[in-house]
């Protein structure tokens, strides 16, 4: 079991401000699971329109956040696979449910699990929770491709 700070979540994540969203790895068993989390503050860019009333973070964030701690997993697991010139894509999302909102001061944990590999698709179950109440699910796939190649 291994945990990532955000400057190691930054060396395999290609995203940035505003668009990452995992700030550490807790632990991570390669080819089994990964847990991180997310700190929600205020001042996320989102909150602004959404809604400015009563500020909740948008589901397709919460699983877009969920899609990375899935990419961290594949990074992990498979070093060799994602390298310097390919990239992990979110590939699509079923079974989405979520339970509760998500609000400034929250703190997101993903618990993510690789289901398995398929036609070089990755499958994972995700749960996201805050304060051990579960705030979404969904089984996630991406997969890996050569940075501007068709493969």
């Amino acid at each position: 079991m291994s945990s990532l700070d955000i400057h190691q979540v930054r060396n395999f994540l290609p995203h940035r401000y505003p668009f990452l969203l995992i700030d550490r790895v807790l632990e991570c068993e390669p080819g089994k699971s990964l847990v991180a989390l997310k700190n929600v503050t205020v001042n996320e860019p989102f909150f602004q329109g959404h809604f400015p009333i009563r500020p909740v973070m948008p589901g397709v964030l919460i699983m877009e956040a969920m899609a990375q701690a899935t990419g961290l997993l594949a990074f992990q697991t498979s070093p060799d696979e994602v390298s310097g010139d390919s990239l992990y894509y979110f590939a699509g999302m079923d079974n989405v449910r979520f339970k509760r909102p998500v609000e400034p001061g929250d703190q997101l944990i993903f618990n993510v699990e690789l289901n398995k590999i398929k036609r070089g698709v990755w499958m994972f179950l995700g749960v996201a929770t805050v304060e051990g109440k579960v705030a979404a699910t969904g089984d996630l796939m991406g997969t890996i491709r050569k940075v501007g190649g068709d493969s």
